[in-house]
């Protein structure tokens, strides 16, 4: 059980890591217009998206167990 904890949380810690990624590049894309951190906020967002699909899928999963 003590696994399971450490894997959410560890998931939780990528979510926020890749927002964190995704408001750093966002900021300078729209401060400097620089086309890389374009791509790179981009990038972000699709990691973001991956894993929240992830997660949201395993509290659906937690919840059904219970």
């Amino acid at each position: 059980m003590v696994i399971v904890k450490e894997n959410i949380m560890t998931l939780h810690e990528q979510i926020v890591e890749a927002y964190e990624a995704y408001t750093k590049e966002h900021e300078i894309w729209e401060g400097k217009s620089t086309k890389a951190a374009a791509g790179r906020a981009r990038k972000a967002l699709g990691e973001l998206g991956k894993l929240t699909k992830t997660r949201r899928a395993e509290i659906q999963e937690r919840k059904n167990s219970m």
